[in-house]
């Protein structure tokens, strides 16, 4: 298992822009699929974003596509979130989280180590 930690939410305003951060301990993140999920206030997880292990596949949901760009830094045991013309509806905690098959995947129970979230909130 791969212990995740987010960083880089914050408070915007509609249009802004944000880059988020996924930290991973263990010498096998490399071999793990990534993936971003979000949850707003009184709303199910949502997945939002994946890549696969080499960072050659990625994967988004409808509601973020074009303007949201996952990437991935194996040396550095990072994954990126990079989110651009940020609307209200993109307010929620984004959670990181990592799949052992290493193939892209939009399902959430593919998904075994969580991180603890970060919040985004985008103001109108």
């Amino acid at each position: 298992q791969v212990q995740l930690v987010e960083s880089g939410g914050g408070l915007v305003q509609a249009g802004a822009s944000l880059r988020l951060s996924c930290a991973a301990s263990g010498r096998t993140f490399s071999s793990y699929a990534m993936g971003w999920f979000r949850q707003a206030p009184g709303k199910e997880h949502e997945f939002a974003a994946a890549i696969s292990w080499r960072g050659g596949n990625t994967r988004y949901a409808d509601s973020v596509k074009g303007r949201f760009t996952i990437s991935r830094d194996n040396a550095k045991n990072t994954v990126y979130l990079q989110m651009n013309s940020l609307k209200p509806e993109d307010t929620a905690v984004y959670y990181c989280a990592a799949s052992r098959g290493g193939v892209v995947t939009m399902i959430r129970t593919d998904f075994s180590s969580w991180g603890q979230g970060t919040q985004v909130i985008v103001s109108s």
